[in-house]
């Protein structure tokens, strides 16, 4: 084969690719289509050099990976505010309209799929990023380069981010799942998590066989200059992105109005799951001017559609038990499609809720779900009842450990740490970022701990040796050394991270600081009194502890004889300004927000995460955020860090 013949071959085999991988339409049978793309790749082999950039032959798949890294995103990427109805549109809109009045919006359907960075220098894909946690996410490019629809080389030279959605389309799902219960695995739930484990599969040819879809909806870091969003977009499907059907541009509220209904009406037309809109304010500039939230742009938001309602039978309840120990009814349903995946369970929160529904076993109902959100049960059909129906009976006993549970309120709890159902997310819990920091002790080094045996509580995590661990899957010497030495390190944490990581319902960070800076290591004899004489302790998370305690006080004691946890009790702080007072710390500041708010505490300050009515003052740096737009419209005392510093 010539040059001149493998270039013309090798553009035949792109369209014939694109044409089955991303437009589902074959040109080709698979016996032509394998027979070309051989004969490429035996010139490729003898000619590196002149191997086209998009070659369908790079997407096959190369070597199997261990495990995936992390890798950092050049610029963030943000979550969406969800709004659900008019009014909270309109309301996003009208904080919008502070910046700019005459606002043009730019529409795009939103699929329901696993978010991805790609990252271009010089034209071609130099790497390709998961969402995680919008900052770092998994440098999965080795998975990418066998997605069809994304160009491996584009005419855009400079530095630029191009993000989308990995989607899986309705028909491809519904053929992995059928091959997947033919070969006894596992189906997958919806074409979310289906697209989000392909694109992490360690071998990347089962990827390649999955037929994942890239949808382009924005850029991060990027040098363009283009002044509406509209045009940008139009810009990167010109480098060989596949362009999304429904892009729109509206002026107003009304003109948003009849395209998300337009989209309601078609998403079952959709070939991919569609669970919404997103508007995006088009010029670049107000863009830039409304800034960022915590979390969200202020200048886009996503219009989610309706939640989707079936009716379907009320099979059975099943007792789950979390991590604190609070057990949740959860309802088996009669198997029921609901926007692309089969339901099979829905939530009921807690026995009050089925008390205040009414329902009973064999009760037809109706239950919604709505793109993430778990499906729900909102109606009994009570007209439909026949004589088989069977009362829902309020346990008394733990389902897994048999101990007596503890009722209080709406809560039914299992207080004993050592009950099976609580034993893997109790030690994750535990050994996470905020409780003791074991670094490494990550849920799936828990579960398999748990599973082989090797521990059954937390205690015994301290009782671990080398030999324990030099056996299981993927450790070698520098992994146990590492994880062995973590734990280890978690000892002589201060007291009150102990508490925090025992899980105890109602005890958090700032309960568990203010019981450990009065009553030190005593805190397991005191009493409800002694409880309820601290500020922000009341009833309910007194009983809590108390309970606790008396079910496992001599897990405690064992736990403090082995981590001699760092007692200090405080002296009541100097009378100021922030002594007894509420305080909410948020945005970028001098110091870490951790350092202010240990500042603040140590003054007598009880800090807290979220602003109310009850929040004294708001302490607030750069990038501020809502908090700050909530303690504005709540008229709470706002200071800045100079300010707070003045004041003292």
């Amino acid at each position: 084969m010539t040059n001149f013949e493998y270039e013309k071959n090798i553009e035949k085999l792109i369209i014939w690719a694109k044409a089955y991988y991303v437009y589902d339409e074959p040109l080709a049978s698979d016996e032509e289509y394998d027979k070309l793309a051989r004969e490429c790749l035996e010139f490729e082999k003898n000619n590196p050099n002149l191997a086209h950039p998009n070659s369908p032959n790079k997407r096959v798949g190369g070597y199997i990976l261990e495990g995936f890294s992390k890798a950092s995103h050049l610029s963030r990427m943000w979550s969406q505010e969800d709004v659900f109805n008019t009014k909270e549109l309109e309301d996003w809109i009208k904080r919008a309209s502070k910046v700019e009045n005459n606002l043009e919006f730019f529409i795009q359907p939103k699929f329901d799929g696993a978010s991805l960075n790609l990252i271009y220098e010089n034209g071609l894909l130099k790497q390709a990023i998961t969402r995680g946690d919008g900052t770092v996410g998994e440098d999965v490019t080795n998975n990418v380069f066998t997605i069809q629809s994304i160009p491996l080389k584009i005419s855009e030279k400079s530095l630029i981010e191009i993000r989308g959605e990995v989607v899986i389309r309705k028909n491809d799902f519904e053929a992995i799942n059928q091959e997947r219960l033919k070969n006894n695995e596992p189906t997958f739930a919806n074409p979310r998590n289906a697209a989000a484990g392909s694109l992490r599969q360690l071998d990347p040819k089962i990827t390649a066989k999955r037929k994942l879809y890239f949808t382009a909806w924005g850029v991060g870091q990027n040098n363009l200059n283009f002044e509406k969003t509209s045009e940008l977009m139009e810009y990167i499907f010109s480098l060989g992105f596949e362009k999304t059907p429904m892009q729109e541009l509206c002026k107003d509220v009304s003109e948003i109005e009849t395209i998300y209904k337009k989209m309601v009406e078609k998403r079952d037309d959709f070939s991919m799951i569609l669970d919404g809109m997103v508007v995006k304010i088009n010029d670049i500039n107000t863009q830039n001017s409304l800034g960022y939230t915590q979390k969200f742009p202020r200048w886009s938001c996503a219009y989610k559609f309706p939640a989707i309602e079936k009716t379907t039978q009320l099979k059975d309840i099943i007792l789950q038990v979390g991590r604190t120990g609070v057990v949740t009814p959860v309802a088996i349903v009669k198997p029921v499609e609901i926007d692309g995946a089969i339901v099979e369970r829905a939530t009921l929160h807690n026995f009050d809720e089925i008390e205040r529904l009414n329902l009973k076993i064999n009760d037809e109902i109706i239950i919604i779900r709505s793109g993430d959100v778990i499906p729900k049960i909102t109606k009994v059909l009570k007209d439909r009842r026949d004589g088989s129906q069977k009362e829902i009976i309020k346990p008394t006993l733990c389902p897994d450990c048999k101990s007596e549970l503890l009722i209080e309120e709406i809560i039914i709890k299992c207080q004993n740490l050592d009950c099976p159902s609580r034993v893997v997310n109790s030690i994750i819990y535990f050994a996470s970022k905020n409780c003791l920091n074991i670094d490494g002790l990550g849920d799936k080094i828990v579960e398999l701990l748990v599973k082989e045996k090797k521990i059954y509580d937390i205690l015994d995590l301290y009782s671990l040796k080398y030999e324990d661990l030099e056996n299981l899957e993927g450790f070698k010497e520098k992994k146990i050394n590492n994880l062995l030495n973590a734990i280890e390190n978690s000892k002589n944490s201060d007291l009150y991270r102990v508490i925090t990581a025992l899980g105890i319902e109602h005890i958090g960070e700032v309960a568990s600081k203010a019981i450990c800076n009065k009553f030190g290591l005593n805190l397991v004899d005191i009493t409800f009194e002694d409880l309820t004489s601290i500020d922000g302790i009341g009833e309910q998370m007194a009983n809590s502890f108390l309970e606790f305690m008396r079910v496992n006080k001599n897990i405690v004691l064992k736990l403090f004889d082995i981590l001699s946890p760092k007692v200090t009790i405080k002296e009541e702080a100097k009378d100021n300004p922030f002594k007894n007072k509420t305080v909410v710390v948020t945005g970028t500041m001098s110091k870490s927000r951790d350092e202010i708010k240990l500042f603040l505490e140590n003054l007598g300050a009880k800090v807290n995460s979220s602003v109310s009515k009850k929040t004294d003052f708001l302490i607030y740096g750069e990038d501020a955020g809502s908090k700050y737009d909530k303690a504005l419209e709540l008229g709470v005392a706002i200071l800045t860090e100079d300010e707070m510093h003045s004041k003292l």
